[in-house]
């Protein structure tokens, strides 16, 4: 899968589960910092993107990830 898909994807579950202008998700976002997400929001982002890409991730490892460009290259590693 292309990485621009990927972004694409990504920002598309990050604006749908932090109900936000998916123009507000830059790759450099910070999910708590910059797009107001909190632990309970950070748990649905992790089950959205396993969802929308058909994966599952290792959740101690995806919690770490704090960008929406750290969340494509994490997720890349899953759908190559």
């Amino acid at each position: 899968m292309e990485r621009s898909e990927i972004q694409r994807r990504v920002t598309n579950v990050v604006a749908s589960v932090l109900a936000i202008d998916p123009a507000e998700v830059l790759p450099a976002s910070n999910f708590v910092f910059d797009l107001g997400a909190d632990s309970m929001k950070s748990v649905e982002l992790i089950a959205g993107f396993e969802e929308e890409f058909n994966i599952e991730m290792e959740e101690e490892k995806a919690r770490e990830v704090q960008t929406v460009e750290g969340a494509v290259d994490f997720i890349a590693q899953y759908v190559k």
